[in-house]
């Protein structure tokens, strides 16, 4: 069965590894990037997120099978919020009208298990509570107090509270749509290839996020775990944020399952 998968943060990383596997399974792919994608958006703004779901709309002629919103940045800035949290919302919420016309709908976002870390409350309540603006200014305070270290963690953990709130509600689960999460570890993507440049950088990155098993991931770690919760196979994973992370999870929260 060919299926039509719309990825965000396709150009590179977890997103281009994911887009060349599910090619290669004979997928249609609708990449979605700032950039060497099929749809060029910028998902930190309104314009660009509205542009998003235009474009795949046209593109996918109303219709497909499955999203997986994985952009992402990691950056202390404004820009990080906006599109890890906003971003990824707009485009579960602004794509899930054209689940609805599939036969086996499947959604999926891209957390990190940096949402185990220690967290802004304040700036994590604004994201929940979907105010961009409260959000987007006690981020700038974050960083003006040089805390700016809590904003990816925050954005994430804002994340995967969101697809634990919804998936069982009736536009996810009762429209028979699994909504899901991928938290991984630390991944060789571009995005950590300053953190890895050095073995003593290296090393410091993984006493922050141990990974015991194997150490450091290649994209095609996450990717894989992603075609299947994207797949026909997938059908009654709901709401799990599934930590593929090397024992980072473990290690973190010990025998703790919440």
């Amino acid at each position: 069965m060919t299926r039509t998968y719309v990825i965000t943060g396709a150009a590179s990383g977890i997103g281009a590894a994911l887009a060349e596997l599910l090619r290669g399974q004979g997928h249609t792919i609708i990449g979605v990037d700032l950039h060497d994608a099929d749809v060029t958006a910028d998902l930190t703004t309104h314009e660009g997120r509205d542009a998003l779901v235009a474009e795949v709309t046209r593109l996918s002629g109303g219709t497909i099978d499955a999203v997986v919103a994985n952009a992402g940045l990691a950056t202390e800035s404004v820009a990080t919020v906006a599109v890890n949290y906003f971003g990824a919302i707009a485009t579960l919420e602004g794509l899930r009208p054209l689940l609805t016309g599939a036969d086996a709908p499947r959604a999926v976002a891209t957390a990190s298990m940096a949402s185990l870390f220690p967290v802004d409350d304040e700036l994590v309540d604004a994201c929940l509570a979907h105010d961009e603006k409260a959000a987007l200014h006690r981020t700038q305070e974050l960083i003006d107090a040089e805390q700016g270290g809590l904003i990816y963690g925050s954005t994430k953990r804002a994340l995967v509270r969101w697809i634990r709130q919804n998936a069982a509600t009736g536009d996810w689960a009762g429209a028979g749509i699994p909504l899901n999460a991928v938290a991984p570890g630390v991944i060789r993507t571009p995005m950590t290839a300053d953190l890895t440049a050095t073995e003593e950088a290296t090393k410091g990155l993984l006493e922050m996020v141990p990974m015991p098993l194997n150490g450091i991931a290649d994209p095609a770690a996450v990717a894989n775990l992603l075609a299947y919760l994207v797949s026909v196979e997938n059908t009654h994973l709901c709401g799990q944020v599934v930590f593929v992370d090397g024992g980072s999870d473990v290690v973190i929260r010990g025998d703790s399952t919440f």
